[in-house]
């Protein structure tokens, strides 16, 4: 095994002997580091509380998420249950484990909505937060201690630019003509999935050791079998990346749409549209075809663009026309 990771076996051993009773607890604050929980949680900012603050953490989370899937092609490092039978395996993962992101994520959405909130209990509620979200991978065996240590140190670097840059680089794109905007954001996106492609095609002389294969079905019998080369979600990322960036390119361009309201309003915007989130995504994808061909992966970012061009601007003036905004 690596040695990079090898010190870290121990250190899962040690937290899952604390007792089961932190198996729940765990699968919590994991949860709160998913992008499923992310996705449902940036609608919900940018509809109900604050419209910029919630176009950012969209933008750093779906960069965040394109960069760690790019990294985790680049080191090609196991998970602990796919190398190791002294952990548990307490969740089943596919991907590539090095760098963790869940820690990288994270450290850079929460960490934004603490500098958003800047006050020192939030710093200290949402750092708690972001700690507990990269052990409790560590605790499912689906880390290495090392994956967290490079997630925190991906996420601050890119949360640090995001932070310096935002203002500058924001107002400076508000000054562009809308259009410009938006292939601006189309370009943003296409540079970073052309970066995971590119890795994937220098890796792809980097044979998967069947050991992998075999030990992480041994410990999760039940899981589909280990791919920790698929591109789908690089692929997910750049395209909700490009809808949103294009959307919020047109939502401040119109100017139109104010968050404030009633609670009860705000609850029913966010109803609204979570439908329509689910309804695209579920229904352009019975619609398009699935699987690994050139088709399938070019229509699975067009769905993603969609998905978050609605998140970002038909959502807002669906709101406005519907009088719930």
């Amino acid at each position: 095994m690596n040695p990079w990771l090898e010190w870290g076996i121990p250190v899962i051993t040690w937290l899952q002997n604390l007792g089961d009773w932190l198996i729940g607890p765990m699968n919590f604050f994991t949860f709160l580091g998913e992008e499923e929980f992310f996705l449902l949680m940036m609608p919900a900012i940018l509809w109900c509380f604050d419209v910029r603050l919630g176009f950012y953490v969209g933008l750093i989370m779906l960069a965040s998420s394109g960069i760690n899937g790019a990294f985790k092609l680049v080191f090609g490092f196991p998970r602990p249950y796919w190398v190791s039978t002294q952990v548990r395996a307490l969740k089943s993962a596919n991907g590539f484990g090095l760098p963790s992101g869940h820690a990288q994520t994270s450290l850079a959405i929460w960490g934004r909505l603490a500098a958003g909130i800047g006050r020192g209990w939030g710093y200290i509620a949402l750092g708690l937060l972001i700690f507990l979200i990269s052990i409790s991978r560590i605790f499912l065996a689906v880390h290495f201690p090392t994956d967290t240590l490079v997630g925190w140190l991906i996420g601050s670097s890119l949360l640090a630019c995001f932070l310096l840059l935002e203002k500058p680089v924001g107002e400076r794109l508000q000054r562009l003509p809308t259009g410009v905007q938006i292939l601006v954001a189309l370009l943003a996106s296409l540079l970073l999935l052309s970066l995971g492609l590119v890795v994937f095609a220098a890796t792809s002389g980097r044979p998967i050791p069947s050991t992998w294969v075999a030990t992480a079905a041994a410990a999760i019998p039940e899981a589909e079998p280990i791919n920790p080369r698929d591109l789908s979600g690089i692929i997910a990322a750049t395209g909700t990346l490009f809808g949103i960036g294009a959307g919020g390119s047109l939502l401040f361009s119109w100017g139109r749409f104010d968050v404030r309201g009633p609670w009860s309003r705000r609850a029913l915007r966010y109803i609204v549209g979570v439908v329509g989130i689910a309804a695209l995504y579920f229904g352009l994808k019975l619609i398009f075809p699935g699987g690994d061909t050139l088709l399938a992966q070019t229509l699975r970012y067009v769905r993603y663009a969609v998905v978050g061009f609605w998140a970002a601007y038909l959502a807002p003036r669906l709101f406005v026309a519907l009088r719930l905004a």
